[in-house]
């Protein structure tokens, strides 16, 4: 049984973020656009595999943005997606996102095990608490007002089942369970790699008490020493240690004028302009993983890549800007692409190299 690739050495750790759903994290009409099929998405991981790339993380969607795309309108499920991905690759972690209001953490520990026994011992968790209502509309589920305590309760009936050696009753405010068991467990014992996306304190605690990894967005790189530090703060309170990740949306190319004028014409020139507005309004409205000021600052970003941290240029200049996330506390970044199959073999043969050199991966 293999060490699962998210504890590994590389001091800087890259993920493909998204691949899992059309448009990737992009909202834009240019005709390159990622259109998830699966065939496309089995070629894009075992390239990552083969190349040693920590973790493939998917994003789960279930109603598209609208607009003239309806971006992430066609997406696969997580937990089937990572059971197919599993059984296709040899070493790279394979997440599953999971939204807690949606699936019972019963079924979620006993799906998670079955990957994690298929992927000998790469399954990982990424645990949602929720925030887009109208998905949640279409199960009938209208989200509670402290999702992060219904979260909570999740994971300790999750955590429990994967740890506990006899059936168990749970009676909380959210979840009543009662003869709680499901063997097999995960395939190493103990519980899967986990990580959730949070911005706001309570969030940040919730990833604290849950999580092993921490996704976050950042304006610039310099600032996120600050959110490093309060991170860390939470974490050492619950004596607990947490690495964090920075997401970002990737556009690499031989010269930097080519890479930035790329990025103007699919985020900009040939954005979905309709579905940016709804994506947008929608994460006001009911997400607290933003700082509003993004929102206004960045429209270019959310139609680039959701919000993230654009890293756009040359291989040298990417590798420059990872260097400084490195320097300020993250564990690594995750990694999108208008289209992940044309655009990750060049990252892959020109940046990791120089990632090499620069002392954030080895050899």
């Amino acid at each position: 049984m293999g060490t699962n690739p998210m504890m590994g050495p590389n001091p800087f750790k890259l993920g493909v973020f998204s691949e899992n759903a059309d448009g990737g994290l992009t909202l834009t009409t240019v005709p390159e656009r990622w259109r998830a099929g699966w065939a496309d998405i089995v070629a894009v991981a075992q390239m990552a595999d083969r190349a040693g790339l920590e973790f493939i993380l998917p994003i789960a969607r279930w109603k598209g943005y609208g607009g003239e795309t309806d971006a992430r309108g066609h997406s696969y499920e997580t937990l089937t997606h990572g059971a197919g991905l599993a059984a296709l690759t040899q070493r790279i972690a394979i997440f599953s996102t999971v939204h807690v209001p949606l699936v019972h953490p019963v079924f979620a520990a006993k799906a998670m095990a079955t990957i994690d026994h298929i992927a000998g011992g790469r399954a990982g968790l990424n645990i949602v608490c929720g925030w887009n209502q109208p998905e949640f509309d279409m199960f009938g589920v209208t989200q509670v007002s402290d999702r992060y305590a219904q979260g909570l309760e999740w994971h300790e009936i999750f955590s429990r089942l994967l740890t506990s050696d006899a059936p168990f009753d749970f009676a909380g405010k959210y979840f009543t369970c009662k003869g709680v068991e499901g063997a097999p467990g995960m395939a190493g014992g103990g519980l899967p790699v986990t990580m959730s996306a949070a911005f706001s304190p309570p969030g940040r605690d919730f990833a604290v008490r849950t999580s092993d990894f921490m996704l976050t967005t950042l304006h610039e790189i310099d600032s996120g020493a600050r959110d490093i530090a309060d991170i860390a703060t939470r974490a050492a309170a619950a004596d607990r240690r947490l690495g964090v990740f920075a997401t970002a949306h990737v556009v690499v190319r031989e010269s930097q004028a080519e890479a930035e004028d790329y990025y103007e014409r699919y985020a900009v020139e040939l954005a979905d302009h309709a579905a940016v507005d709804n994506h947008m309004r929608m994460k006001k409205e009911m997400a607290n993983s933003y700082d509003p000021q993004a929102f206004e600052l960045y429209r270019k970003r959310f139609a680039g890549g959701t919000g993230t941290y654009p890293l756009i240029g040359t291989p040298e200049k990417i590798v420059e800007e990872m260097a400084r996330m490195h320097r300020v506390g993250f564990a690594g970044t995750t990694l999108s692409f208008v289209n992940f199959r044309e655009e990750l073999p060049f990252f892959i043969d020109r940046v990791l190299p120089l990632m090499v050199r620069a002392g954030l991966r080895l050899a």
